[in-house]
């Protein structure tokens, strides 16, 4: 089940496709859902109701709406929510992604404090802010988020932030800037297997992803990194598992699985849904491998459950620590 949310009334947007690269695309095939990806819709619960509230309040776009994430309703409910800076409209036209692609705005300034505000009123103990790629800007944005994770720190000093970061292409300067803003959790998602990068994710290259997620270690030891991909797009198994061999060449921590799901016709098919068996396999082999931590089930997203992975993957890297001591 894909859950909507209603923003008839919000702002009107200017009338144009959300996708025009996929516009006259044939449609693809979309196959029926099994029953174990089946999630209850939003209610009007009083946690849903104060996080959308807050959320119009502040004009702030959230990836859980964009992207059509299965799991608004479960983290809105408890008053948790992605935060999209940096506009609603990407320069990038990945085949998997329901966000919105075109030139986008200019950068809001006064977002950052809008972002830290919503942080405080929502009572977060642990957020993750995400963005738009911004391959019009020199810096990609880095600054921008930079000042985002600065803000938060200042109106609200124990939550922990989780920056979930756009790849920085040919921007020459802009991970280091992320980096020195200190977020707990850095997470840069690979999202599929390099010889589905040309149809799944074309902007994009797998080996500067990867990359960049060694070069966060090399900066700073101790901040957590995190990546994660989606199955069901075609993958082999054995690409998966050289993906999680490569993610622990970089020394990546946490590793996220979740199942592809087609947001619209246009959008690349669904070739397969993967059994909740062979997640739960991806786990086992990931942590033999030596992932603090795997999140691996047919509904996993990155910041789903975030708060309570973080605290997992503190008391993970503590106890294996206390093993070599």
């Amino acid at each position: 089940m894909t859950v909507l949310i209603d923003r008839a009334g919000d702002a009107p947007r200017p009338a144009r496709p959300r996708h025009p690269e996929k516009a006259h695309r044939p449609d693809q095939p979309s196959a029926k859902k099994p029953a174990w990806i089946r999630v209850r819709a939003p209610g009007a619960t009083p946690g849903f109701a104060d996080t959308n509230r807050i959320v119009r309040e502040h004009k702030l776009a959230t990836v859980c709406e964009e992207a059509r994430c299965p799991n608004i309703g479960e983290c809105w409910e408890k008053k948790h929510a992605t935060f999209l800076v940096m506009g609603e409209t990407c320069t990038r036209a990945c085949a998997f992604c329901n966000v919105r692609t075109g030139l986008p705005e200019p950068l809001d300034d006064a977002e950052p404090a809008r972002v830290a505000d919503a942080v405080a009123k929502l009572g977060l103990s642990h957020v993750v802010v995400t963005s738009v790629d911004r391959d019009d800007l020199a810096d990609g944005g880095a600054a921008h988020l930079a000042r985002v994770i600065g803000a938060i720190r200042e109106a609200s000093p124990a939550t922990t932030i989780e920056a979930l970061t756009p790849d920085f292409l040919r921007k020459d300067g802009a991970l280091e800037v992320v980096v020195a803003a200190r977020p707990d959790v850095f997470n840069h998602n690979l999202e599929t297997v390099p010889s589905k990068y040309l149809a799944v994710r074309p902007g994009a290259r797998y080996f500067h992803s990867l990359r960049l997620l060694q070069r966060v270690k090399e900066l700073d030891p101790a901040m957590f990194t995190k990546s994660g991909i989606m199955v069901g797009l075609g993958e082999e198994r054995s690409e998966v598992l050289q993906l999680m061999d490569d993610l622990r060449t970089a020394d990546v921590d946490f590793l996220t699985i979740g199942q592809y799901l087609q947001p619209t016709p246009k959008h690349h098919p669904v070739v397969r849904f993967v059994a909740p068996e062979e997640f739960a396999s991806y786990a086992t082999i990931g942590a033999a491998k030596g992932f603090l931590l795997v999140s691996s089930t047919p509904l996993t997203r990155s910041s789903h459950h975030a708060g309570e992975d973080f605290a997992r993957l503190k008391a993970a890297r503590l106890a294996r620590l206390e093993a070599t001591e």
